[in-house]
């Protein structure tokens, strides 16, 4: 007995040693899965409670039948979170940009996630003429307008009714002269989640004085999760034989430029960073891809562009009836702002692919014309589909 209990004494402290060393095994699986976890996190509720102009901040969380979420605030008609399983199931969150109101606010990059208009993307000066008289938006892109003005649609509240899980409406009225541009436009923005994994966004949008309108929405996309890095190992392929060459403002020179030969052929799978620090002057005036392609179609019936995350193999097809697509590829992200997880927006951690009408189209009679009559209706609509390879 006495030798067994002699033999118990020696064996207690070692067992208390593996145990522990079991239980800080078992802690630090633990916080990798909590950290793992944390990646399909949608952001608080409470981080999105504030009155602006007025009107209450909410945020509305859409869901399908696979476990896919999206996340989409009224202030500025915002995709806040796309938690998407990648290749291994694991939910990730490919939408780029802060998780809260206040990140929103205070962010020096305006459009995460946002709702654009009146008028996406340039015009140069911020004039444009419209039955014979001109008009002036302000200017908030060195000489000229961009998204809108100073106070586009991405800084506005809107209306918010949740028709049903998968479906959020939002709607509202920019009054006559706002930012400078004529009528007074109702606009609607339809934000639907399919069980097919798919995001659809439709507009439409009735005016009372003839005005121009062009409207898109301006997600940053990382598909290998927000935070992640880098895109210059996405691959991108771009359905477009032509773009838009722009001078060193970034407003179009009028020309419909061939692809073919030029950093800007995307007809065929290629990553984002294969060719973006070549000696080009286009690459330099836009320090990078943002460029505008001109569509070979765009009747929805195929994808116009695809995008696949190299790490996590989530795959991202855009159909859509415009005309263009907007390539955006993070050029001017410094890593001044905290965006979600608390990484910062280091330099092209996002891409953006806005589909639209032509830049500064009012004021190139070339292009196709962005013009809404009282009237007529405003529709489009583009589907953004998600899947894994």
């Amino acid at each position: 007995m006495r030798q067994y209990l002699k033999t118990l004494v020696m064996i207690l402290p070692f067992s208390a040693v593996y145990l522990t060393a079991c239980n800080q095994q078992a802690s630090k699986t633990t916080e990798t899965m909590t950290d793992s976890t944390t990646l399909a996190a949608l952001p608080a509720d409470s981080a999105f409670k504030k009155t602006i102009d007025g009107k209450e901040v909410k945020l509305y969380v859409l869901k399908n039948k696979n476990g896919v979420q999206a996340a989409i605030t009224n202030y500025g008609g915002r995709i806040v979170s796309l938690l998407l399983p990648d290749k291994n199931g694991r939910m990730t969150d490919v939408i780029v940009g802060p998780e809260s109101v206040e990140g929103f606010e205070k962010s020096t990059e305006p459009y995460y996630g946002a709702t654009i208009g009146r008028y996406g993307n340039r015009l140069a000066k911020g004039k444009f003429t419209i039955e014979g008289k001109e008009y002036t938006s302000s200017l908030n892109n060195g000489p000229n307008t961009l998204h809108g003005g100073s106070k586009g649609f991405h800084y506005v509240m809107w209306d918010g009714k949740q028709i049903d899980p998968a479906t959020l409406e939002l709607s509202y009225l920019s009054k006559d002269m706002e930012e400078g541009y004529p009528g007074n436009l109702n606009v609607k923005v339809t934000y639907q989640l399919t069980d097919d994994n798919a995001v659809k966004v439709s507009y439409e949008a009735t005016t009372d004085k003839t005005t121009v309108v062009n409207l898109t929405n301006h997600a940053f996309y990382n598909l290998n999760g927000s935070g992640s890095g880098d895109i210059l190992n996405h691959t991108l392929q771009i359905d477009a034989d032509n773009y838009i060459p722009v001078d060193n403002t970034l407003i179009p020179t009028g020309e419909i430029a061939k692809v073919t030969g030029t950093p800007f052929d995307f007809t065929k799978p290629t990553t984002i960073g294969k060719r973006i620090g070549v000696d080009n002057e286009q690459l330099k005036a836009g320090k990078g891809y943002d460029h505008n392609y001109v569509l070979n179609q765009h009747d929805d019936k195929k994808p116009i562009a695809t995008v696949t995350g190299d790490l996590s193999g989530i795959t991202m097809q855009i159909y859509t009836v415009e005309p263009g697509l907007q390539f955006y590829s993070g050029n001017f992200m410094e890593g001044k702002n905290i965006i979600k997880y608390g990484k910062p927006d280091v330099f092209r951690t996002s891409f953006a692919l806005e589909t639209q009408h032509f830049p500064d189209s009012p004021n190139q009679p070339k292009f196709p014309s962005t013009l809404l009559k009282p009237g007529q209706v405003y529709k489009t609509h583009t589907v953004y589909k998600f899947s894994v390879k």
